[in-house]
């Protein structure tokens, strides 16, 4: 899948009443199952499913097994589905009963370093895994690359102590995560001093608030930006793009490599 010329698109199922551009607009297994059919059918090659919103600003902790009660009346339905499925948690109880019930993938939204049963769990079942950086508060100071890399040298040497293979590891810079919207710009610009860890890239920019620092908009109304940043992510290397507009973001990233091709 991360051999063709263009991205893997992972598509953002939430099932979650507050997450910061779709919330409670899939909290019924039915809503759910229909749009994860319908990413399907636009292209998506993973579906990512959420339990917890994890929007930096506004959300509210979820316990385990509330988390676990939303996922577990529509998982095993997308999981039918055929295509792989990620779980979208920072917890490892979670984490175990997604895999046990057919998710493939983890997507942990604090790289291994917020659970530290996490890695152990994601190891013992032999899965990939996501690992994102992120901050509990932006700082405007600091170099955020930097940040960035300090973050991943740590979550890589907690993944390698839990023996999961660096085969299974793609790296996420967080856009928006503990960032300001100048930072997270800047994460974008500079993708290619990841390159460093030799490892898959994932890059979720999708509806993010930097896109309305440089024009003012409402998340439904930043198409045109993200696919912006998910084509030049792209270009700096990344493999797979997590959006939410599937049908937009398959077509744009297939027509750029498609130019591309022709050079």
């Amino acid at each position: 899948m991360l051999a063709r010329p263009y991205p893997a698109v992972m598509g953002v199922l939430n099932l979650t009443p507050d997450s910061f551009s779709d919330g409670g607009q899939f909290t019924s297994p039915e809503r759910a199952l229909a749009q994860a059919r319908r990413m399907i059918d636009e292209g998506a090659d993973i579906l990512d499913l959420g339990a917890e919103s994890t929007r930096p600003y506004g959300s509210k902790p979820v316990s385990a097994e509330d988390e676990v009660q939303r996922l577990e009346a529509i998982l095993p339905d997308v999981v039918s589905l055929g295509v792989p499925v990620s779980i979208d948690t920072m917890k490892a109880t979670v984490a175990a009963w997604a895999f046990a019930n057919g998710a493939k993938i983890a997507n942990d939204v604090w790289g291994l370093q917020r659970d530290p049963d996490m890695a152990q769990v994601i190891a013992e079942y032999g899965v990939p895994v996501v690992i994102m950086h992120n901050r509990d508060k932006a700082d405007p100071a600091i170099d955020i690359v930097q940040d960035m890399i300090a973050f991943f040298t740590r979550s890589l040497d907690i993944a390698a102590k839990a023996h999961i293979p660096a085969e299974h590891i793609v790296l996420d810079p967080g856009i928006g995560f503990g960032k300001t919207p100048e930072q997270s710009m800047t994460a974008l610009a500079r993708l290619g001093e990841f390159s460093r860890f030799g490892l898959p890239l994932l890059v979720g920019a999708s509806r993010k608030r930097f896109i309305a620092s440089v024009i003012p908009s409402e998340p439904h109304q930043r198409l045109g930006g993200s696919i912006a940043a998910h084509i030049l992510a792209a270009q700096n290397g990344a493999r797979i793009i997590r959006a939410h507009d599937v049908a937009e973001t398959v077509q744009a990233l297939r027509v750029a490599a498609a130019i591309e091709d022709k050079r």
